[in-house]
């Protein structure tokens, strides 16, 4: 079961077309995992969120930062680099 999703959590269902060389190897990976389909496609989609999402939040931080002026140069950023 993927790590965010909780048995009690509401499921909703969900229709989507892929294309047959996907399907195939998520039947493969699920039979190979002893998983359901259902189960590899969750997983798959939690990665993606939970990377894609720390990648927004991280770009938001930074420009955050930006906006508030803490920056570096290149040169303050090499200094440190070396140190």
């Amino acid at each position: 079961m993927c790590p965010t999703l909780k048995n009690s959590e509401l499921r909703e269902q969900v229709s989507f077309k892929i294309p047959a060389g996907m399907k195939k190897r998520v039947d493969l990976l699920a039979e190979a995992t002893r998983r359901s389909r259902t189960f590899v496609i969750e997983e798959a989609i939690e990665q993606y969120l939970t990377t894609n999402e720390w990648q927004v939040q991280s770009i938001q931080a930074g420009l955050n930062d930006l906006d508030n002026g803490r920056v570096l140069s290149q040169e303050e950023m090499e200094k440190l680099w070396d140190e």
